[in-house]
Protein backbone atom coordinates (compact mmCIF):
# COMPACT_ATOMS: atom_id res chain seq x y z
CA UNK A 1 0.00 0.00 0.00
CA UNK A 2 1.00 3.27 -0.60
CA UNK A 3 0.81 6.16 2.09
CA UNK A 4 -0.56 8.70 -0.40
CA UNK A 5 -4.08 9.16 -1.82
CA UNK A 6 -5.16 11.48 -4.29
CA UNK A 7 -8.25 13.95 -3.38
CA UNK A 8 -9.62 17.10 -5.25
CA UNK A 9 -6.65 19.91 -5.33
CA UNK A 10 -4.40 17.87 -3.30
CA UNK A 11 -2.65 14.74 -1.57
CA UNK A 12 -3.44 12.74 1.37
CA UNK A 13 -0.88 11.66 3.14
CA UNK A 14 -0.43 8.89 5.81
CA UNK A 15 2.62 9.19 8.17
CA UNK A 16 3.86 7.62 11.10
CA UNK A 17 5.63 10.16 13.64
CA UNK A 18 8.78 9.58 15.92
CA UNK A 19 9.05 12.79 18.01
CA UNK A 20 12.41 13.86 19.90
CA UNK A 21 14.94 12.33 17.31
CA UNK A 22 17.91 13.47 17.05
CA UNK A 23 17.46 15.34 14.03
CA UNK A 24 14.30 16.03 11.53
CA UNK A 25 14.49 12.95 8.80
CA UNK A 26 12.41 10.96 6.37
CA UNK A 27 12.77 7.37 7.65
CA UNK A 28 11.08 5.58 4.67
CA UNK A 29 8.02 3.42 5.04
CA UNK A 30 6.60 2.07 7.86
CA UNK A 31 3.37 -0.22 6.77
CA UNK A 32 1.25 2.14 4.87
CA UNK A 33 2.51 4.91 6.52
CA UNK A 34 6.18 7.38 5.60
CA UNK A 35 7.97 7.08 8.72
CA UNK A 36 9.26 10.81 9.66
CA UNK A 37 11.48 11.51 12.46
CA UNK A 38 10.86 15.10 14.26
CA UNK A 39 13.46 16.66 16.64
CA UNK A 40 10.25 18.60 17.88
CA UNK A 41 8.38 17.19 21.31
CA UNK A 42 5.49 15.95 21.46
CA UNK A 43 4.22 18.51 23.92
CA UNK A 44 1.32 21.61 23.21
CA UNK A 45 1.41 20.58 19.55
CA UNK A 46 4.97 21.05 18.49
CA UNK A 47 5.73 18.05 16.99
CA UNK A 48 2.23 18.75 14.75
CA UNK A 49 3.12 22.24 13.94
CA UNK A 50 7.06 21.22 12.98
CA UNK A 51 5.83 18.44 10.87
CA UNK A 52 3.19 20.21 9.00
CA UNK A 53 6.14 22.78 8.27
CA UNK A 54 8.60 19.76 7.33
CA UNK A 55 6.07 18.07 4.85
CA UNK A 56 5.55 22.16 3.42
CA UNK A 57 9.46 22.46 3.17
CA UNK A 58 9.91 19.74 0.96
CA UNK A 59 6.99 20.16 -1.24
CA UNK A 60 8.07 23.66 -1.94
CA UNK A 61 4.93 24.75 -0.49
CA UNK A 62 3.73 27.56 1.56
CA UNK A 63 2.99 26.21 5.10
CA UNK A 64 -0.87 26.91 5.41
CA UNK A 65 -0.88 24.23 2.38
CA UNK A 66 -0.38 21.40 5.00
CA UNK A 67 -2.94 20.58 7.36
CA UNK A 68 -3.50 17.97 10.25
CA UNK A 69 -6.77 15.92 9.29
CA UNK A 70 -6.08 13.51 12.25
CA UNK A 71 -4.09 12.03 14.47
CA UNK A 72 -3.61 15.29 16.70
CA UNK A 73 -2.41 12.73 19.80
CA UNK A 74 -1.41 10.13 18.10
CA UNK A 75 2.17 8.88 16.41
CA UNK A 76 -0.40 8.03 13.22
CA UNK A 77 -1.36 11.17 11.28
CA UNK A 78 -3.34 11.69 8.01
CA UNK A 79 -2.15 15.20 6.54
CA UNK A 80 -3.81 16.76 3.27
CA UNK A 81 -1.59 18.48 0.96
CA UNK A 82 -2.94 20.86 -1.09
CA UNK A 83 -1.55 21.69 -4.63
CA UNK A 84 0.10 18.53 -4.91
CA UNK A 85 -0.34 15.98 -6.28
CA UNK A 86 0.31 11.98 -5.08
CA UNK A 87 3.08 11.87 -7.68
CA UNK A 88 4.82 14.62 -6.66
CA UNK A 89 4.50 13.74 -2.59
CA UNK A 90 6.17 10.80 -3.33
CA UNK A 91 9.24 12.42 -5.54
CA UNK A 92 9.16 14.94 -2.77
CA UNK A 93 10.35 12.02 -0.16
CA UNK A 94 12.03 9.37 -2.07
CA UNK A 95 9.43 6.94 -3.11
CA UNK A 96 9.00 7.36 -6.37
Amino acid sequence: MTPVTGLPGGTRLTVHVQPRAARTEVVGLHGDALKIRLQAPPVDGAANQALCEFVAGRLGLPGRAVELLSGTTSRRKVLRVEGATPEEVLAAFGLA
